[in-house]
């Protein structure tokens, strides 16, 4: 099956800054792909390019077996976008909106059925510049499935909103995805790329790092485990030392943090202290996640 998008060697420069630098990858059918990366790292510029809003300096690109320049109006019937700086007029009302947006199309999905799908019927008469951040959001996205896409991008679609809106639109996007849809999205957030996606790409200064599902991201590269524990046990400390996958113990009071490898380390602290006896008076396990990885492989915050 052909790939959703192709993209290789993509560059794009502005002057002396190069925002894009030979960027490649694919994204499959039906999947949930994320590009991810600190502002400024040229998420933006590569998903114009590949939308064709922004012709790019070098590289190929294929959206649904389309070219986005030389096919730009076919492909337009056949992809929906929510901009990551989008605005309507203040005034206009929200069924105004999305019945002007579906008139651009041939192929359009039920507006009053997106916007009940969407949780929005209660808000189709009212202005959109009384719509609270998390509605406007919803409204973006549905004015994205008007048409039906076979292909939907999602540019920073949840930053500024508070955790409850948050969430709501995370469900948002896995209804798309389960509708049959493939998702390619950016975000600077890495609890969100957990969440949704199926595969990640790292970009960082306008080339990606590395690319593969964040479970598999989190295990090559940052497959260490940590265990905290507090006991009172005098003893405790030098039986974990007795454990193969423990790298380092560090004891502060009655507080005790192992430091490990392999998928048994968790369970090996655990069959030590039973076999012991030792009595601990809290336990808890830190695992790793995507912000980790991305620190290890740029040695900066995900947010600079």
């Amino acid at each position: 099956m052909r790939p959703a998008i192709q993209v290789s060697g993509l560059s794009k420069s502005y002057g002396d800054t190069v925002a894009v630098n030979g960027v490649s990858f694919e994204v499959s059918d039906g999947e949930i792909f994320g590009l991810i990366g600190p502002n400024g790292a040229g998420k933006t510029t590569t998903m114009e390019c590949i939308e064709g809003m922004r012709r790019p300096d070098k590289g190929t690109i294929s959206v649904l077996g389309l070219d986005p320049f030389r096919n730009v109006y076919e492909l337009q019937e056949r992809i929906g976008v929510q901009l990551q700086q989008a605005q309507l007029q203040k005034r206009i009302k929200v069924w105004e909106a999305v019945d002007l947006w579906a008139s651009l199309y041939r192929k359009k999905a039920v507006g009053e059925r997106l916007l009940e799908q969407l949780g929005l019927s209660e808000k189709r008469n009212t202005w959109f510049m009384n719509l609270s951040g998390g509605q406007k959001q919803r409204l973006f996205i549905a004015l994205a499935l008007i048409n039906d896409p076979e292909l939907v991008f999602l540019d920073e679609l949840t930053t500024g909103l508070d955790p409850q809106a948050r969430h709501t639109i995370w469900d948002l996007v896995r209804g798309i995805r389960e509708r049959g849809k493939t998702v390619f999205l950016t975000t600077h957030l890495m609890e969100e790329a957990e969440r949704l996606c199926d595969r990640v790409a790292i970009l960082e200064h306008g080339r990606i790092i590395d690319i593969g599902s964040p479970e598999s991201l989190v295990k090559r590269h940052c497959p260490e485990r940590t265990v905290v524990l507090v006991t009172t046990d005098a003893t405790a400390a030098e039986r974990f030392r007795t454990i193969v996958c423990v790298d380092t113990i560090t004891c502060l009071d009655t507080e005790i943090t192992l430091r490990g490898h392999g998928d048994d380390f968790v369970t090996e602290v655990i069959q030590c202290l039973s076999e012991s006896g030792i009595r601990v008076t809290d336990f808890r396990t830190i695992l790793p996640n995507l912000e980790d990885v991305f620190l290890k492989l740029t040695g900066r915050s995900i947010r600079d």
